[in-house]
């Protein structure tokens, strides 16, 4: 696998354990629909939690969230509604967003509830 493929796996593996460690209880990890992914479905009481993490070594560049640009979240929106539908979910559904960044002085988890909301 790829060092960025494993980076990514570290990631979504330590913010699935930071979430359940708030509660959450995690049902879905890398769902797919079609070219698109979800990395995290969760759930926070009856809320449905659509979670996208991002990792990185160095936040040099800028924090890991702000590379969730528009055009994920369309997708993340697409693939989301998909599963909703599929699994015949009817309640409310959030958008987070998760930032890991992986140093040689420690991780550092971010959890961002409510990060972006779906156009109408």
């Amino acid at each position: 696998m790829a060092e960025h493929n494993e980076l990514g796996k570290t990631g979504e593996e330590l913010a699935a354990e930071f979430l359940k460690k708030k509660g959450y209880q995690i049902v879905a990890t890398n769902w797919r629909f079609g070219k698109d992914e979800i990395d995290l479905i969760a759930r926070d009481g009856e809320e449905l939690v659509i979670v996208e993490v991002k990792t990185r070594k160095t936040n040099y560049f800028g924090e890991p969230e702000t590379f969730v640009s528009w055009v994920k979240q369309k997708a993340l929106i697409r693939c989301a509604n998909h599963y909703i539908r599929t699994h015949k979910f009817d309640g409310e559904t959030r958008f987070d967003i998760v930032s890991v960044l992986i140093t040689p002085q420690g991780n550092e988890i971010h959890h961002i509830p409510r990060a972006f909301f779906p156009m109408l």
